[in-house]
């Protein structure tokens, strides 16, 4: 652990730390439930960014978008603030391709609880990446452009808020949401490969989890995603919750997102129906 504490990379840590003591600016100004309203508007939609956008389209291609709302997508993704879509699209098929074997970098199995959940991400060790696992995506220029400037869309949106509303609104609707982003993205690398039950055996130890679920709008069904990843839908069963994906089936209504690619569940699983 000594030897990874060398490759901090100041500027992901200090940004990291910042937002983890401006958040608390919202016990020094006067509480509104407008403020709360914000601050879930904010977790929801930059949710959706990571759920929707870094994973289930950038990573896994589980459904498709036109060139236009790919972009919006991208931007949507980075407003918080967890790099490039290359980048996560990248590490994150290098993680299914080892998962819970040494050469997964956040297994907590083999590097610790700590640094699967962040240690890895603020570590410059990791800030290159192989850029033959997402030459699919990398053929979009307007995608390169963004992934190299990843910190644009965050920073545009902090400011944003701010200028609208100003310290208040940018402790309650920022600082506040981002911090809680951060923390419920990162469970899914460590405790859904931790705490939870597994229905199929994907020779790793990823977990379904209904807390992570709520909290992730439904990325905690890891263990049904490891089984088929290339799904847009990942809680399966009627009563596995997955706001994702109905957000996706109302894109795919209004004809954004096209072709959601369906879960693909063992003949003795069908008996007992999904949703």
């Amino acid at each position: 652990m000594l030897s990874k504490l060398k490759n901090y990379n100041l500027g992901a840590v200090i940004p990291f730390v910042l937002l983890h003591i401006a958040w608390m600016g919202i016990f020094f100004v006067p509480f509104r439930w407008a403020y709360v309203a914000g601050a879930l508007v904010t977790y929801v939609v930059l949710m959706f960014g990571i759920t929707a956008g870094y994973h289930r389209y950038f990573s896994h291609r589980a459904y498709r978008l036109n060139r236009t709302a790919q972009f919006v997508m991208a931007l949507l993704a980075q407003a918080s603030g967890q790099k490039g879509v290359l980048w996560w699209a990248a590490h994150h098929r290098d993680h299914h391709r080892n998962s819970d074997r040494p050469k997964d970098l956040h297994s907590p199995w083999w590097w610790g609880l700590w640094w699967s959940h962040m240690g890895w991400v603020l570590s410059n060790k990791y800030d290159s990446y192989d850029h033959d696992r997402v030459k699919d995506l990398a053929k979009y220029p307007e995608l390169k452009w963004l992934d190299q400037r990843h910190w644009v869309p965050t920073v545009t949106c902090g400011l944003g808020i701010y200028l609208l509303g100003g310290f208040h609104w940018f402790f309650w609707a920022y600082a506040l949401p981002m911090v809680f982003l951060y923390h419920a993205t990162f469970t899914i690398n460590s405790l859904a490969h931790i705490w939870g039950s597994q229905r199929f055996p994907t020779g790793d130890e990823s977990r379904n989890n209904l807390v992570l679920a709520l909290l992730t709008m439904g990325e905690g069904w890891h263990n049904n995603h490891h089984y088929c990843m290339s799904s847009s839908r990942q809680g399966i069963m009627w009563w596995e919750i997955d706001i994702t994906y109905y957000l996706l089936k109302l894109l795919s209504a209004l004809g954004i997102a096209r072709d959601l690619r369906g879960f693909r569940l063992p003949a003795s699983e069908r008996a007992e129906g999904t949703a």
